[in-house]
This record gives C-alpha cells, sequence and structure tokens, in this order.
C-alpha cells in the first residue's frame, strides 16, 4: 500500500515519449494534462486514454492515437 504523505507519480506516455508528472502536471486531470501536452504532441488532442496502476504504485496513462482520416 503505498504512504498517504507521498504522492503517486504519474507518468504520461504517447508512443515512445515518456513524461514523468512534475510540480507542473501535479494535481491536474488528465484531461488538463492533455491540454497542456496536445501543443507539443498534437497526435493525442483525440488520442482514447488507458489508465493502468504498475506494481510499485506508479500511474502510467497511455495516450493512445487514434487512426485518422485520409483524403
Amino acid at each position: 500500500m503505498p504512504d498517504q504523505t507521498t504522492p503517486t507519480t504519474r507518468i504520461f506516455k504517447t508512443g515512445a515519449t515518456r513524461i514523468v508528472e512534475d510540480e507542473s502536471l501535479r494535481g491536474l486531470s488528465i484531461e488538463e494534462v492533455r491540454g497542456i501536452l496536445k501543443r507539443t504532441y498534437p497526435e493525442i488532442a483525440h488520442a482514447t486514454v488507458r489508465e493502468t496502476t504498475q506494481a510499485d504504485g506508479t500511474v502510467q496513462i497511455d495516450f493512445l492515437p487514434q487512426p485518422g482520416k485520409k483524403g
């Protein structure tokens, strides 16, 4: 069981890129983080979100890009 005094670390992942939560992202909802990150990673604007908890208590949030329409 994680220590309640230590906040759980979140890792945001898009493709091969991992963004470890820092003070600027702490306390923000996933949608708020998406709003910040989509400036740099536009593919997450419409991505599906999958949240998993690792054995060490770290929460990983995957932004899974959706295929776009061509033409």
